[in-house]
């Protein structure tokens, strides 16, 4: 990304420096961020000093390399870090690609592709673009608390919805609540699919690892919405976290909050922690939960992905309180199975890809 080209212009007279919150940084060889920026942008996020960068895209709708193993070959993604400041997320090493950090900046320099609306218009008229779905929230949030200040989601949606083009979203932000008029009415000419995640009900461990986020119940309020509105809303419940909310009677009690919240199927996915998240949560643990720290030594010590033996034993906890509280009991529609070839959910491919890497 050459930020000299993409970025905002500063305004007359020079922009400040941004505040990273950090000491002085050395010298970067032949760094791509460029941080001399315009004025920061003030957003509400789930850090005290959260800005947005605003830059101009070149592009908007990203291929999906072919090894990927996920259900959908087309992403969109208006924002880069996510002011959700979820501690596990495995999208922040993403932000060492434009010389900022996978922690707190990742929590608190949101990228703005201010242009992503009128990008996207020209790219689906496309003489190339053969109309396959689209799959939003598949690296940041798009309805984080930035959306609220930049509204770039309605403009996408409504692109989406007047070329009939197939789509789905994952999000935890209720903004989404905002766009259900157009949601559905793209839903009447094209497949469209909406998920929720939601890991866990319990709102003490919310408070500390998303602490960004809307809360369970909030998210929760979200799926009876869309039910209410005739589109089914899907649950990925996710991440399940060791030591935190696998024991059975909290699976039990978020399984049985989803199902009465009107979830149309929940697909559970473990805690997974790759380069970048794996450093930030594990300084989480080290403070919050020094405890739990040797058993996650042990549980990741091959790696980003936990020991098959433990997912087996924690989705079958999973798949025994979905049966007993009536979720999946008939075949409904998988989240993202929209589009040609789109058999299953992301989750469950991911789920997949966990057990075979192991």
């Amino acid at each position: 990304m050459r930020w000299e080209q993409q970025r905002v212009k500063p305004p007359v007279g020079g922009a400040p420096e941004l505040p990273l919150a950090l000491p002085e940084p050395p010298p970067r060889s032949g760094g791509r961020a460029g941080l001399r920026l315009p004025e920061p942008v003030p957003i509400e996020a789930g850090t005290e000093d959260a800005y947005a960068i605003e830059v101009h895209a070149k592009s908007i709708i990203n291929r999906v390399p072919g090894e990927s193993q996920v259900p959908f070959r087309w992403t969109v993604n208006p924002y880069r870090g996510c002011g959700h400041a979820c501690r596990y997320c495995f999208a922040r090493r993403t932000h060492t690609y434009l010389d900022l950090d996978a922690g707190h900046d990742f929590d608190s320099k949101i990228v703005v592709k201010v242009n992503a609306g009128t990008l996207l218009r020209k790219e689906l008229a496309g003489p190339r673009w053969a109309g396959e779905a689209i799959a939003m929230g598949t690296n940041t949030d798009p309805y984080q608390r930035a959306e609220g200040r930049y509204r770039l989601m309605r403009e996408i949606i409504a692109e989406l919805r007047d070329r009939a083009n197939p789509f789905s979203i994952l999000t935890k932000g209720t903004l989404i609540l905002r766009d259900v008029d157009l949601i559905v009415q793209a839903a009447e000419v094209a497949p469209v699919s909406v998920a929720v995640s939601v890991g866990s009900v319990d709102e003490r461990l919310w408070r500390a690892v998303e602490p960004g986020a809307p809360s369970p119940q909030r998210r929760l309020d979200v799926v009876r919405r869309f039910a209410d509105a005739g589109i089914g809303c899907s649950v990925l419940m996710a991440p399940i976290l060791p030591g935190l909310s696998d024991a059975p009677e909290q699976i039990d009690a978020t399984v049985r909050a989803l199902a009465e919240a009107g979830a149309a199927n929940v697909t559970p996915l473990l805690l997974h922690l790759r380069p970048g998240a794996r450093e930030w949560f594990r300084a989480w643990l080290q403070r919050e939960h020094p405890k739990l720290v040797p058993s996650y030594a042990r549980l990741y010590r091959e790696g980003s992905y936990l020991p098959q033996s433990y997912q087996r034993d924690v989705l079958a906890l999973v798949a025994d309180a979905k049966r007993r509280h009536g979720i999946g009991s008939s075949r409904q529609q998988a989240f993202r199975d929209v589009g040609v070839g789109a058999a299953r959910s992301a989750a469950e491919e991911e789920g997949v890809r966990q057990l075979s890497l192991l």
